[in-house]
């Protein structure tokens, strides 16, 4: 009996040490596509490192639910989205403008330019929360709207109205933009 007892309580140690080494794994393999979410979406590396963090933590806790390898990246990125959209809208100490009434830059600079990339993110971050995490999924990620329509559970045409009426809204403000800078 004490043999027994000894030799599943090692069988149970040898499980747990690799379901270790499988999670460790995992995490070294989507960090940065977890890390890239969060990031591009809360505009913060302290942030998003520590979202990131959140998200390992229940991944951990529910490793025993994830099916395949497939569906680990899903869960990554649903759990990932969904924590950004809350964390955001807990956030509520920064200011709130709208897109439409956000300062327009003085001058039109070209697409590597560092100054726009920054100005297009900030542009980026005026959208709601679920627009946003939709373009940065569609556009960040390389996600297809039926792709995220499956990973937000919302439709398929909710998801392609958000695109639309964000990148409307993103092209209107640097079409202004240029237009002032040919002014």
């Amino acid at each position: 009996m004490v043999t027994e007892s000894f030799a599943q309580a090692a069988g149970v140690r040898q499980a747990a040490v690799e379901t270790d080494r499988a999670f460790e794994a995992a995490v070294h393999e989507h960090q940065a596509m977890v890390y890239s979410v969060a990031y591009h979406f809360l505009q913060d590396h302290a942030a998003a490192e520590e979202l990131a963090q959140e998200v390992f933590l229940a991944l951990y806790r529910h490793w025993d639910e994830i099916r395949s390898p497939e569906h680990r990246v899903h869960w990554l990125r649903q759990v990932a989205s969904r924590r950004c959209i809350d964390q955001s809208r807990r956030r509520k100490l920064r200011n709130h403008v709208s897109l439409e009434e956000a300062r327009e830059p003085f001058t039109w600079m070209p697409a590597n330019d560092p100054v726009l990339k920054r100005y297009i993110q900030q542009l980026l971050a005026k959208l709601d929360e679920v627009p946003r995490m939709i373009v940065i999924l569609r556009y960040q990620e390389g996600l297809d709207p039926s792709e995220i329509s499956e990973l937000l559970e919302m439709p398929l045409g909710t998801v392609k109205s958000h695109l639309h009426r964000s990148l409307v809204l993103l092209r209107r403000k640097l079409a202004f933009a240029a237009a002032e800078e040919k002014s």
